[in-house]
């Protein structure tokens, strides 16, 4: 199975725009998407535009504009960000064709497009949202901590 950088950035800044947009009312700049997991601007780019085409974004210009989820967090697999990002997730040496050996199949054909199938549900059986309570319940000390409007006051041990 291989899985490109292009479907794992789309998937990690996807995750990166969940968790922002979840304590901000704003959209979110791809420059800060970039500067914090080290992906090009321009690759970042292509990568929204299809994002954009497959409705998982929505973009909004000019100052202050970026980017937006284009539905709840809940409502967005992992497997619709790759396959919007035109990835596959197929382990078959034929892409699925059933070609693999020659113009045959091959005799292993059927366990590795049962794999593919099983990988591809299990992709399509988590969200966003998923993701986002995994991170929170795994590393609570880096997640984006949540604006709630109130000044949170420390008493200090005299």
């Amino acid at each position: 199975m291989r899985l490109t950088t292009r479907g794992r950035f789309a998937v990690t800044a996807m995750l990166e725009l969940a968790m922002r947009e979840r304590h901000a009312e704003r959209p979110v700049s791809l420059n800060s998407i970039c500067a914090r997991h080290g992906i090009s601007l321009s690759y970042m780019e292509q990568l929204f535009a299809r994002l954009r085409r497959g409705s998982l974004v929505s973009s909004m210009r000019g100052p202050g504009g970026g980017y937006h989820l284009g539905r709840p967090a809940a409502e967005i697999s992992v497997a619709d960000i790759i396959v919007s990002v035109d990835e596959r997730v197929d382990v078959t040496q034929c892409n699925g064709q059933g070609d693999c050996h020659g113009a045959q199949r091959c005799m292993t054909h059927d366990l590795w497009m049962n794999l593919s199938r099983k990988v591809q549900d299990y992709l399509a059986s988590v969200t966003l949202d998923d993701l986002l309570r995994q991170h929170d319940a795994n590393a609570p000390e880096t997640a984006i901590p949540r604006h709630t409007g109130k000044t949170a006051t420390r008493k200090i041990p005299t």
